[in-house]
């Protein structure tokens, strides 16, 4: 993992946030399971985390409908514990890089993806600051919403410059949650936004 990048709290954050730098909570460690794509995985969370109870509906919804190939290049953008990318990972046969700015969450996305053999590299920092020249066949987002706009807008305009030609980038976000209105935005950086899936009170969009 690369912990060379500097770490910082997003500006105004509750530090107990699941999108802190250093969570300052006591780490409580347990395995969870989840069903997903016909297949079952196990998998260690933690408190002061993203989903510490096991696979969100929303997640659930983005990794049921965003399919990779053999050797697709697959950035996981704000990993959590990484669910999306062991499963995109191991189901695909995907390299995945997940980038993740809580240091807790990505020693979890590190053994997680270790444990499922997914061929991966998990770096620390903020949004896509870390990851600056790569390039990618599909870019994955559940975006921090309590973070705010300021934080996770950013990610989609830049989003654009790290997609290989015919790359796209996949969001997730809860239909009351500023659906509509992240829709426009991502329509103000893609030529082609499209809705793939509603269900469970969260949408999918693809924009290339």
């Amino acid at each position: 993992m690369d912990f060379d990048r500097p770490r910082r709290p997003f500006a105004g954050a509750d530090l107990e946030h699941y999108f802190s730098a250093e969570p300052k909570v006591a780490s409580q460690e347990r395995e969870v399971r989840f069903s997903v794509l016909g297949r079952e995985y196990r998998c260690t969370t933690d408190t002061g985390v993203f989903g510490k109870a096991g696979l969100d509906e929303g997640t659930r919804l983005l990794i049921e409908h965003a399919a990779a190939w053999p050797g697709a290049r697959v950035l996981d953008l704000g990993a959590g514990w990484g669910p999306v990318g062991v499963v995109i990972g191991q189901r695909y046969e995907a390299e995945v890089w997940a980038v993740e700015s809580n240091a807790r969450a990505a020693a979890l996305c590190e053994r997680n993806l270790e444990r499922w053999g997914v061929h991966h590299r998990v770096v620390l920092g903020d949004g896509l600051e870390p990851i600056t020249g790569e390039r990618f066949d599909l870019i994955l987002l559940n975006p921090p919403i309590r973070a705010g706009k300021k934080v996770y807008y950013p990610w989609l305009e830049g989003s654009r410059q790290h997609l290989r030609p015919g790359g796209s980038l996949w969001v997730v976000v809860r239909t009351n949650q500023g659906a509509r209105s992240l829709r426009e935005e991502l329509t103000r950086h893609f030529a082609k936004v499209e809705d793939m899936a509603f269900d469970r009170g969260y949408r999918v969009y693809r924009a290339s």
